[in-house]
Parts: C-alpha cells; structure tokens; sequence
C-alpha cells in the first residue's frame, strides 16, 4: 500500500507514470522509461528535490532496463558508489563478483542490502542474485 501512495505522488509531481518503485539501502529507487528519463529528473534536479523532501528519503531515478543487456549498467546505477569487479550472468543467476570490503557492502548489516537487491533483480530481471 505504502509503494501505491509513492508511485502515485511521483505521477503527480513529475507527470510521468511510473510503474516500479523500490526500497534499496534507505531510499526509493523509481524506474521510468528511458525516454522520459530527464523529464522525470526535471530542471536543475527540480522534481528528485521534491521527491526527496515529499518522502524524507534519498530518491534515485533509473531507466526502466530493455533487457539483460542493460543489466551490468542498472545494477551498477543501484549499488553506486559500491564497486564490483565483473557481472556474470547466467540461466537463473546473476552473479556479482567484488572485493571483501565491496561484499561486505552489498551483504550491509543483517543482509539488508542483499535481500532489497534480490527482490529488485528478482522483480525485474526474475533471476537470483549471488555475491561472490
């Protein structure tokens, strides 16, 4: 119920209809169609602003993504400013490579930030998310 009222506020001050939101580290994460990208970001950052003060949260805009080819690229924008070393994609597994000190970022405490980016690849891409 709570995603509804954050999809439907976001339609109201961007103007764009967007259709997922999600929870990552804190924040909201929207996807919006590439094409409406900077009309959803706004003028001088003017909507993520009030986004950001409508939801007392940190808000990231993100391209929708066309398939596993753009997936290196979304997961990259998601996790910043964590590196990783190498995406590897597999049948029904996706497979995140990175150094000790990244990992433990990923996992974050009580393995947090692994399951909110397991649900988002599960929701978008429906493949499982391994950190290697």
């Amino acid at each position: 119920m709570q995603v509804m009222r954050y999809l439907n506020l976001f339609n109201r001050i961007t103007k764009i209809k967007c259709k997922s939101c999600f929870h990552y580290n804190n924040g909201l994460i929207f996807a919006v169609p590439y094409l409406f990208l900077s009309r959803a970001i706004g003028e001088k950052a003017d909507n993520l602003r009030k986004l950001s003060v409508a939801f007392g949260k940190k808000i990231r805009i993100v391209a929708i993504p066309r398939g596993l080819g753009d997936a290196q690229k979304f997961i990259k924008i998601i996790i910043s400013p964590i590196e990783f070393n190498e995406i590897k994609i597999n049948n029904n597994l996706i497979e995140i490579s990175a150094d000790m000190q990244n990992r433990a970022s990923l996992f974050g405490r009580n393995k947090t930030r692994f399951n909110e980016l397991s649900r988002i690849l599960k929701e978008v891409f429906n493949k499982e998310l391994r950190i290697v």
